[in-house]
Order: C-alpha cells, then sequence, then structure tokens
C-alpha cells in the first residue's frame, strides 16, 4: 500500500463526510469511491474513526496554534475570532462534515482536543474577568463564526470574512439582557453594566445602550436524552438499514441525539 492510496482515501472520505455525513458513509463506500478493496481501506485506517483523527489533525494544528497566538494579542478578543474564522474558513468542508452529523465526536481524541481549544477560545473572547452575560456573549460570537463558512462555502473569501465579522461587531454593540430581562451594556472585559452606555464599535469596543424591559421566552426543544430501552430500539432500526434522520423524526428527537448512541461502523 502508498501513501497515494492513503491520500486518496483521505481526499474520498472527506468529499463524502462533507457531503453525506459520517455516519451515512460506510467504510465499504469509500472502498468502493477509492477504487480498492476495502480491507486496503482499513489497512491504512482500523476504524473510521482514525479516519477522522488523520483529516482533523491539519486542522486542529491550526486552531491551536491561531488560540495561542491571539493569547499574546494586544486586543485578544479581535485575534481570537480573526485567527478562528481563518481555521474555519481554510477547513471549511471538514467544518461541514462536523456540523452536518457531529462527525469529529466520532474520534474521542479530536473531541477532546477541539472541545478543549473551543473553551481556550471563550476565555480569550469573553476575558479574564467576564460575568456569565459576558461569556455567554462570547460563546455566541465564536458560534457565529462557523455555520456562515458552511452556508456559502462557494461565495469569494474576503466577502464572506467581511461579512461575518460584520455580524460578530453588531453582536458586541447590541445590549445584553440580565436575570430580570432588562437590557443591559456589555463593556470591555465581557462584564455587564445596567444601564450605562459606552462607545459602540468593533469586535474589541463595548457596546452603547439603555435599559429596556424584555420579557424572557420559556425554554422549547426537542427531548436530548433517550432512555436505555429506546437507544436499543434506535441502534436495532439503525442495524436493520433506517437512516438517522427517519429514526430521530420516529422518536421525536435530533439527529444529534440519535448519533451520540450509534455504533461507529
Amino acid at each position: 500500500m502508498t501513501d497515494d492510496t492513503r491520500a486518496r482515501i483521505l481526499r474520498a472520505a472527506l468529499e463524502e463526510f462533507s457531503a453525506r455525513g459520517y455516519h451515512e458513509t460506510s467504510v465499504r463506500e469509500l472502498a468502493e469511491r477509492v477504487g480498492v478493496t476495502k480491507t486496503a481501506v482499513l489497512y491504512h485506517f482500523p476504524g473510521k474513526a482514525d479516519i477522522v483523527r488523520a483529516l482533523a489533525e491539519p486542522m486542529l494544528a491550526d486552531f491551536e496554534a491561531a488560540l495561542a497566538e491571539a493569547g499574546e494579542a494586544p486586543d485578544a478578543r479581535r485575534a481570537t475570532l480573526e485567527g478562528l474564522l481563518e481555521v474555519w474558513l481554510t477547513h471549511r468542508y471538514l467544518l461541514r462534515m462536523n456540523l452536518r452529523d457531529l462527525g469529529l465526536t466520532a474520534s474521542e481524541a479530536v473531541f477532546e482536543r477541539f472541545r478543549n481549544g473551543m473553551l481556550r477560545a471563550n476565555a480569550l473572547v469573553a476575558g479574564q474577568h467576564a460575568d456569565l452575560p459576558g461569556r455567554v456573549r462570547a460563546a455566541q460570537a465564536i458560534a457565529m463564526l462557523s455555520d456562515p463558512v458552511v452556508l456559502f462555502a462557494e461565495a469569494p473569501e474576503d466577502e464572506l470574512r467581511a461579512a461575518i465579522l460584520d455580524g460578530v461587531a453588531r453582536l458586541f454593540a447590541t445590549p445584553a439582557v440580565d436575570g430580570n430581562g432588562a437590557r443591559t451594556a456589555v463593556t470591555e472585559g465581557g462584564r455587564s453594566g445596567k444601564g450605562t452606555e459606552t462607545g459602540a464599535g468593533d469586535p474589541g469596543s463595548p457596546a452603547r445602550s439603555e435599559v429596556v424591559a424584555v420579557r424572557a421566552k420559556g425554554r422549547r426543544g426537542r427531548p436530548s436524552a433517550m432512555s436505555a430501552e429506546t437507544i436499543d430500539s434506535v441502534r436495532r432500526r439503525y442495524a436493520a438499514g433506517e437512516s438517522p434522520s427517519e429514526i430521530a423524526a420516529a422518536f421525536g428527537v435530533s439527529r444529534a441525539t440519535v448519533y451520540r448512541h450509534l455504533p461507529a461502523d
């Protein structure tokens, strides 16, 4: 077996995982796509999770390097957001795979590095002395970077980058809401001040606002957990050929909930 075969397997896996999803693509289908036997694929990668590890390594290395650089920057918030966006733009198809069906969670090692990186990014964006609203706002800003990269993957990169960063800047220029439903300003460093007014602007600047009463809405959504009996039923239906989407609809749960309980192929 050659390195060329390994590279072709990885290219095919990235294309299939990003287009169809990690859980929807079998090793046999990857082998057919590359034009080799299933045994040949397993020679290079003992399991699908090993393919994910190989695909994710360049992105994780770039991610960790961007965070290390941002941690030394005078404006850590801006450096983190801009650096993370560059990583997503560079690895947009791997990101698409993860947003499609949480494929990066297939490898525990990859998931741990990714999670630790996201926690570090949140801390850098929020600031050292951020309160809970500030940390939540930081998490929202980070989350805003990824979906547009996936949804508009074919858009001109410069235009997409500018539009995303503009949206993040607007988030920090919007007042937060305290636990009583009142809007508060988001100050530099992630701390919120009720009834204060500050300057608005870029992601590194605080917001301008006045207190406005807002009624909080109740939580809605599908169940995020299943009983042991339901999990057994989910796995039997998956083994019988039903897709995760069909199973999720049948049990009234999200696809992410179904994926968490499926065996790795």
